[in-house]
């Protein structure tokens, strides 16, 4: 048990039947009545993001959840198949528990969010940059800006399109950010 005073962002919590982990959390004191807790939780079943109130002090559910590093083998009609990095353990992932499965590549390193006491996987976090080969860009001529910062579209390996600028070719390896999809940079041969 705790209380809203062990609020951190991070946190997992039961609450309303699911796990939640907070996200955002604002204590407030007003100069009337009593302090209060805001929060902005994440569902870490379904992904949903909901705001809720707590009352100061209010004894709360922590729950244990782990995070184990797997890599992602291959993907097959029960779904994306990790094995364990250090048991070689394998699981099956369904599609909704990865937040971006279009960058996943055979051979990546991610971490698989477990609830302890259960047992069942949660969520699959990828690392926050990832390095993918350009498949199909259209060539950029010099003088189709205006500005410097113009993009083209371009396909990556696993067959997902990001914006790229203009000096990037087919066969380049770029490093993109996960949290936005967005191109970061390219990488040196």
């Amino acid at each position: 048990m705790a209380t809203t005073a062990d609020f951190k962002n991070g946190l997992c919590m039961d609450f309303n039947n699911d796990l939640y982990t907070i996200v955002e959390f604002q204590h407030v004191k007003p100069g009337k009545g009593g302090a209060f807790v805001r929060t902005k939780m994440k569902s870490l079943t379904n992904g949903k993001v909901i705001e809720h109130t707590f009352t100061a002090g209010v004894k709360i559910n922590v729950a244990r959840v782990e995070r184990r590093p797997h890599q992602f083998l291959y993907l097959d009609d029960m779904g994306y198949n990790f094995m364990h990095v250090e048991t070689f353990e394998q699981v099956s992932i369904p599609k909704n528990l990865i937040e971006k499965p279009l960058l996943l590549k055979e051979g990546m390193n991610v971490e698989i969010v477990y609830h302890a006491d259960t047992e069942t996987p949660l969520s699959c976090d990828l690392p926050p940059f990832v390095e993918m080969e350009i498949t199909y860009t259209e060539p950029g001529l010099r003088g189709d800006t205006a500005s410097s910062s113009a993009l083209k579209a371009a396909t990556i390996e696993t067959g997902m399109e990001i914006r790229v600028p203009l000096f990037i070719q087919v066969g380049d390896r770029i490093k993109i950010d996960t949290r936005d999809n967005s191109y970061a940079e390219r990488v040196k041969k």
